[in-house]
């Protein structure tokens, strides 16, 4: 069944989740955001698509709402928006928030995509996980089947479960990203080129994939024990006190941590 589906938020998620429902065949009826003009940018990449900026859509023809916006604003969002009809399915796609935020609706559910969005990358859309919880059989089986047309993987998640794989994504996706940019800035301090990490850094990851457990490839000081590279690091780092406190950080849990 192809359904009409709105989007609450014009952030990167609608961006992505938008374009790939409406490649699907998914008709987009409106895009909401307090900022007409980003709604607008998000509307220019849909065929039809209506912007508003009320969260009033009594009168919308859609049978899914998504909100796509903040964490944060999800509670306010979703207390305050009125549906065409107590059968209109409202979701929302964060990871760590409850199906609970949504306040007890009738037909509420969970659209979580397990990806990072950007809106200069577009990522493959076939290829990302998406988490599904529902209040009752009929939403969770209009979001599996709305998922399925999108994806090639999806599973039916509890709001306990999602919120430990969030915390999993925040540690392999935005730490792991947030340790990259340090190392660049610890090159630039000398002059030194990035791209000259990059082959280690992509073997990094090929390896760490490959595994069974990401454990079993640690290499580097920490590891081997090599105490007199570690002292070395930490004395150049002495300068920069919260690089030398993440150092540490990292390298007593690199060594603490169970390999088998």
């Amino acid at each position: 069944m192809h359904y009409t589906i709105s989007l609450i938020g014009s952030g990167n998620v609608a961006w992505h989740l938008g374009q790939a429902l409406e490649k699907a065949g998914y008709k987009i009826g409106e895009v909401y955001s307090r900022n007409p003009q980003h709604a607008g940018r998000l509307a220019e990449r849909l065929y039809d698509a209506r912007i508003t900026s009320s969260v009033d859509l009594s009168g919308s023809t859609s049978d899914l709402f998504i909100l796509c916006v903040s964490d944060d604003a999800i509670a306010a969002v979703a207390d305050g928006i009125i549906l065409p009809d107590e059968d209109s399915i409202l979701c929302h796609t964060s990871g760590t928030q409850p199906l609970s935020i949504l306040g007890g609706r009738k037909n509420a559910g969970v659209f979580y995509p397990l990806q990072t969005f950007s809106k200069s990358r577009r990522p493959d859309i076939g290829s990302v996980p998406f988490c599904i919880e529902a209040s009752d059989p009929h939403t969770e089986a209009v979001l599996v089947e709305i998922a399925q047309s999108l994806s090639r993987t999806v599973y039916l998640v509890n709001s306990q479960e999602r919120k430990v794989l969030h915390m999993g994504a925040v540690f392999a996706c935005n730490f792991t990203n947030h340790l990259l940019a340090v190392a660049k800035e610890l090159l630039d301090r000398e002059e030194l080129d990035f791209e000259l990490l990059k082959p280690l850094i992509r073997e990094t990851f090929a390896k760490a994939l490959e595994a069974a457990d990401p454990a079993a490839v640690q290499t580097g000081p920490a590891v081997r024990g090599d105490y007199q590279s570690i002292r070395s690091h930490l004395e150049y780092l002495q300068e920069m006190p919260h690089r030398e406190a993440l150092y540490k950080l990292l390298t007593d849990s690199i060594a603490q941590h169970p390999r088998k």
